[in-house]
C-alpha cells in the first residue's frame, strides 16, 4: 500500500508482509542517505539465496532460540567517582551501547535479540547510575545517564561508536548523541520519541500500567506488545520466557522508593531543545524502529523530523508495540546490521 498524502514533503511506504515495514524519505522524495538494499523491498532473499517472501527465520516473532552468549555474560563493573556502573559486554566488532527503557534494567534486554547483534559488534548493555546493580549516592543527580554512557565508552577504549536506545533510552541516546556528534558512528532509536516538544503524548494506558510499584506479565504484554493480536501475545511470552532463562548473576528490578526518584529526571530528556537541533544540524545517520502501536512514542511522532532531517530512516513493525525488538528480535537486528553497513562513516 502506498500512501501519497501522509505529508507532502514525505513518501511513507507500507509493507504488510511479516516484517512488513515503513521507510520514510527525504523532503525532496529522495530515498535517504544509505538506504540498505533490504529495506527498500518488501521481499528478501531466503536461506536458498532464491528472491521471495522474507524467510521465517527473519520475520517470525515467534522463532529464535538463545544461543546462550547474552545469558551467559558475566556482569562487570565500572568503579567511578564513588560509584559502581554495572555492565555487560558480548560480541567482537564495531561497539554498539544499547541504553535501556524507563524502569529497564540489564536482564530486560532480549537475550536473543543480544545474540543477533553480537554475530557482528562488541554489544555493551549497562545499568544506569542508581538503578539495577549500579550506584549512585544521589539518584536525583539529572543527566546522570550521559555520564555512564561517557566513562564506559572512554574505560572501554571506544573512541567512536553507535548508539541503541529503547524508549526513555532513545531520549538518553538523542541527548548524547547531540551533544557527543563526533563520537557517534550510527543513532538506533527502538520504540522510541524524538527529544524536545511533542505533540503526541502517550495513551492512558501506559501511564496506569507503567506506574505501578510493581508490573507483572499481563503489564508487560500491554506495555511492550499489542494484545489485540494473538502473534504479539505469543511473541511476549516467548520475550518473557527467554529473559528468564537467566538464573544468576541478575540485577535488581527497580523499588518503588528508587522508581519515584528516577521518574523525576525523565523530563530532563524530553525537554532538551537545544540537543534536538544539534541533532539536526549533525549528519549522524539515525534509524527509528517502531512498533505499528506504540501506546508510549507513536509513529507518527517521527513525521515531521524526515522533512527537516536528511539522515533520518524509519521502519514500523506490524501488529507490534512499544518492544518491536522484543516482538521481532532477529529481524530489528538484522535491519540494524544493515542499516549500519550501509551508513558507515
Amino acid at each position: 500500500m502506498f500512501v501519497s498524502d501522509l505529508k507532502k514533503s514525505i513518501r511513507v511506504f507500507f509493507f504488510t508482509a511479516a516484517g512488513g515495514m515503513l521507510i520514510a524519505s527525504c523532503s525532496d522524495g529522495r530515498s535517504a542517505p544509505g538506504t540498505p538494499a533490504t529495506l527498500s523491498a518488501a521481499t528478501e532473499s531466503d536461506s536458498t539465496g532464491k528472491s521471495g517472501q522474507a524467510d521465517k527465520a527473519n520475520t517470525s516473532p515467534a522463532s529464535g532460540n538463545n544461543t546462550g552468549l547474552a545469558i551467559a555474560s558475566p556482569t562487570k563493573y565500572l568503579e567511578k567517582d564513588g560509584r559502581r556502573i554495572a555492565y555487560r559486554i558480548i560480541g567482537k566488532g564495531e561497539p554498539l551501547i544499547l541504553c535501556n527503557r524507563f524502569r529497564g534494567i540489564l536482564d530486560d534486554w532480549d537475550p536473543l535479540f543480544l545474540d543477533e547483534l553480537a554475530k557482528q559488534y562488541s554489544v555493551v548493555t549497562f545499568d544506569y547510575s542508581g538503578i539495577g546493580l549500579s550506584t549512585l549516592p544521589n539518584i536525583n543527580d539529572s543527566l546522570r545517564e550521559l555520564d555512564d554512557i561517557h566513562e564506559l565508552a572512554a574505560a572501554l577504549g571506544f573512541k567512536q561508536f553507535s548508539l541503541i536506545g529503547w524508549s526513555h533510552g532513545g531520549k538518553v541516546a538523542q541527548v548524547y548523541a547531540g551533544s557527543h556528534p563526533d563520537e557517534i558512528r550510527q543513532l538506533i532509536l527502538l520504540g522510541s520519541g524524538p527529544i524536545g516538544k511533542n505533540r503526541f503524548q502517550p495513551e492512558k494506558i501506559f501511564f496506569e500500567r507503567a506506574l505501578k510499584p510493581v508490573n507483572d506479565f499481563d503489564d508487560e504484554i500491554v506495555l511492550f506488545f499489542e494484545p489485540k493480536y494473538a502473534d504479539s501475545r505469543e511473541a511476549a511470552k516467548l520475550y518473557h520466557a527467554r529473559v528468564k532463562e537467566r538464573k544468576s548473576d541478575t540485577s535488581h528490578y527497580v523499588t518503588p522508593e528508587k522508581f519515584a526518584k528516577y521518574f523525576a529526571t525523565v523530563q530532563v530528556y524530553n525537554s532538551n531543545e537545544k540537543a534536538k537541533e544539534n541533532l539536526l544540524q549533525s549528519k549522524i545517520p539515525m534509524l527509528i524502529i517502531s512498533g505499528e502501536h506504540d501506546i508510549v512514542f507513536p509513529i507518527e511522532s517521527w513525521y515531521e523530523q524526515t522533512g527537516k532531517n536528511p539522515n533520518l530512516q524509519i521502519i514500523m513493525l506490524p501488529r507490534a508495540g512499544h518492544g518491536p525488538q522484543s516482538q521481532y528480535p532477529l529481524l530489528s537486528a538484522r535491519y540494524i546490521h544493515d542499516f549500519i553497513a550501509a551508513t558507515g562513516r
